[in-house]
């Protein structure tokens, strides 16, 4: 039946949850001495965006080379946001610490600052969800990366709530009720992902006068 066929709509779901058995185990592999950790979610986007795009090929020599091309900036980038996250992680405990020993007064003064960390934690999430994504799609500099993808994040608001929504879905379902899903964990979730983030991605990278970007390959987006 052309229903079971390879081109088939199974054979291809069954096709893409084994990809995404594949690429997580490589991401897994690649991030485990943590500094690499941006290098291997920008390797990992790199294909998967292409799989929403059916522009896949080889998929472990196009995760090496997104790896390597993209290293430097990507681990830059990483290393600024782990900073980030350490900062607002202690600022959080600390804040929360502060608010249940003060009096009334002055816990709801730490409330207050406490709201304005949690408003910070989200403009982080923003950047973790997009900033990769944005990496491994066009050739810009540290900064216009990072300013880019929290634009982008807060402009496609939808589209950072499903994509956030797909990863904290991973963590319940992988913490609470079937851990093995590890084994797809965030190759899937990024395939996933990348059939929202491509669209966006694409949208916010044509050139007005020629409707052309390159991507991170060098080659056309268009």
């Amino acid at each position: 039946m052309a229903f079971f066929s390879y081109e088939g709509k199974v054979s291809r779901i069954f096709m893409k949850i084994a990809w995404a058995c594949y690429l997580n185990l490589l991401w897994a592999v690649c991030s485990l001495p943590i500094v690499t950790i941006g290098a291997s979610t920008t390797a990992l986007y790199s294909v998967t965006l292409k799989i929403a795009e059916d522009r896949e090929g080889a998929l472990g020599q196009q995760f090496f080379r997104a790896f390597k091309e993209n290293f430097r900036q990507a681990t830059v980038i990483w290393l600024i946001l782990l900073a980030i996250g350490i900062f607002l992680g202690v600022d959080i405990y600390v804040l929360f610490h502060l608010r249940n020993t003060a009096n009334a007064a002055m816990a709801i003064f730490w409330t207050l600052i406490l709201a304005i960390v949690f408003a910070a934690c989200v403009a982080y999430t923003i950047e973790l969800i997009f900033v990769f994504p944005l990496v491994a799609s066009v050739v810009n500099t540290t900064k216009a990366m990072l300013i880019n993808a929290l634009l982008i994040g807060t402009h496609y608001l939808n589209c950072t709530i499903v994509v956030f929504a797909i990863h904290f879905a991973m963590a319940v379902v992988a913490i609470r009720f079937f851990t093995p899903i590890l084994l797809l964990g965030e190759g899937l979730c990024a395939i996933l992902s990348s059939y929202l983030l491509s669209p966006v991605i694409r949208a916010c990278s044509i050139d007005p006068n020629n409707n052309q970007v390159a991507d991170a390959d060098g080659g056309d987006l268009s």
